[in-house]
């Protein structure tokens, strides 16, 4: 998925890029975020959903194409979460938790030091996921880049043109600045890329 990949690449900026990561959820969403990790590398994935079957269900899909690294799904349990996020420096919220202010999918007491924390939320700007991993000074992206390059790898496959970013960037810009709506972040069937014929969920809150 080209919009997240853009959207990694600038959080980790001049620094090596992790190779162990973090997954919220198990929906539409978070498949195209582990099929990007899977594809840039990560040599382990751990996938947290509340419904512990869902997240088995989002590492069998990619069976084959993650049979060179680790992928696990892991039970929705503080001290499971604890104790992996102290192993990670990636964590990667795909879930919809968040969009209501105050809360927040992880509490801040379980953030680790030096860890990156994305959330594909983009209204509010920032959530409270971002608040807390900010103010533990964590680097921190919400999901309006990915949105943005998402969005411009659509336009350059349906027009075969250059997409206008900086066009492009500016109506974000107003769209947020007259109360951005946050739209679903199913990134739709194909966004893992595997084909799969099931239409996939929206991303789930850890209570789906």
């Amino acid at each position: 998925m080209p919009g997240f990949k853009s959207a990694l690449d600038k959080l980790v900026g001049r620094q090596k890029m992790p190779r162990h990561a973090v997954v919220l959820g198990a929906g539409g969403a978070s498949r195209a975020v582990v099929y990007a990790l899977i594809t840039e590398g990560f040599q382990r994935v751990v996938i947290f959903n509340r419904h512990l079957h869902r997240a088995e269900a989002l590492v069998k899909h990619f069976g084959r194409s993650a049979a060179h690294m680790e992928l696990r799904a892991m039970p929705w349990h503080e001290s499971v979460l604890e104790a992996e996020l102290a192993k990670t420096r990636l964590l990667v919220n795909a879930t919809a938790v968040g969009m209501k202010p105050g809360e927040t999918p992880i509490p801040a007491e379980l953030l680790p030091s030096d860890l990156m924390v994305m959330d594909l939320i983009y209204n509010p700007s920032q959530s409270q996921l971002l608040k807390d991993a900010a103010a533990a000074k964590h680097a921190v992206m919400n999901g309006e880049h990915m949105l943005l390059h998402q969005g411009a790898r659509s336009f350059e496959l349906w027009t075969g043109q250059p997409a206008p970013l900086e066009v492009m960037q500016a109506e974000l810009d107003r769209a947020r600045d007259q109360g951005l709506r946050q739209l679903p972040i199913d990134m739709g069937p194909n966004a893992s890329g595997e084909g799969d014929a099931t239409a996939p969920d929206q991303a789930a809150s850890p209570t789906a």
